[in-house]
């Protein structure tokens, strides 16, 4: 499929922006975070930078955006619909949080407000994932790579991020534990990934049996091509990446949002040279946007069956 680029900046902008809400809300519900007042408010307040910019960004990828409300009428059937819904719902408790951080108030209220922040920011991410893994027309979507791998990614650049602000911050009570956790998870989400690449390139491209349901009674084929010039279908749907620049940039990708924080992670451990933090967290957001443009790319949807193949 084509990469839409609102997309991708939705997924992977809002995506660091709920990991970064998810772990704040979850350092202020169990009592660990270490700074109060401003110290809470700086990555709130990024957090909701790179969520809002996101939700707006993935405005421009509908027809007519003025219309996007529409969209949350569905909550029952659309997992688009529960999406928009968990996102403006996690809106409230982050700005509780807020107001609580601003106002000098702590205990059971921030606490709450807290373990309520990063349940939003959860299952907004968890119900961006079901969008793709809903759809049965696209096979790549159905691994069951794809949901584990949206909250990895997620809870990982918005950890770069917080530890970032810790780091600079001079926070030194979580400058261990922490790191060291993303780093584990930086390499358990490069397995994965690397799992899902090579399940899908194991994975026969769909045929028109395939897409009908009628493979079973032998080899299907047309009397004639679908369309006699490019449409929709064709500019959106039946678009396929060379192989060759697949595998270059599967690798950038790796190297971008997991190595180099990897090994930035395992060079600061031992120094106190926190300039580096915010750097590795821009390089896994770059490396994520590598990450998602070939989520879309690499997909092939049923329809792309009953026109002829297109690559970049």
């Amino acid at each position: 499929m084509r990469p839409a680029l609102p997309v991708i900046l939705f997924t992977v902008l809002s995506g660091a922006g709920y990991g970064l809400w998810c772990l704040l809300g979850i350092a202020l519900a169990a009592g660990i975070y270490p700074l109060p007042g401003a110290g809470i408010l700086v990555p709130l307040g990024f957090g909701f930078v790179l969520v809002s910019a996101g939700l707006v960004a993935s405005t421009a990828h509908l027809g007519r955006p003025g219309r996007a409300w529409r969209a949350l009428s569905q909550w029952s059937t659309s997992w688009l619909s529960r999406e928009g819904i968990a996102s403006l719902v996690t809106y409230l408790p982050m700005l509780a949080v807020g107001w609580l951080a601003h106002s000098g108030h702590a205990g059971w209220s921030l606490r709450a407000a807290g373990a309520c922040l990063a349940l939003g920011a959860l299952a907004t991410v968890v119900c961006t994932a079901n969008i793709y893994r809903s759809l049965k027309t696209v096979r790549a979507w159905r691994l069951p790579q794809v949901l584990p791998l949206y909250l990895a990614f997620a809870v990982l650049s918005g950890g770069l991020w917080l530890w970032a602000w810790l780091a600079l911050a001079s926070a030194r009570s979580v400058t261990l534990a922490f790191p060291l956790g993303l780093l584990a998870l930086a390499v358990i989400a490069a397995v994965a990934k690397t799992a899902y690449w090579r399940s899908i390139d194991c994975t026969p491209p769909l045929s028109a049996g395939d897409a009908t349901g009628l493979r079973h009674l032998g080899q299907v084929r047309g009397f004639e091509g679908p369309a006699s010039e490019e449409s929709y279908l064709t500019h959106e749907m039946a678009f396929v990446l060379a192989r060759k620049h697949s595998r270059r940039l599967r690798k950038a990708a790796v190297i971008l949002f997991a190595d180099l924080p990897v090994v930035g992670i395992a060079v600061v451990l031992p120094y106190d040279a926190a300039w580096i933090a915010p750097l590795l967290a821009i390089l896994c957001l770059a490396g994520l946007f590598m990450e998602r443009w070939l989520f879309f790319a690499e997909a092939r949807h049923a329809v792309a069956a009953y026109f002829p193949q297109r690559r970049s």
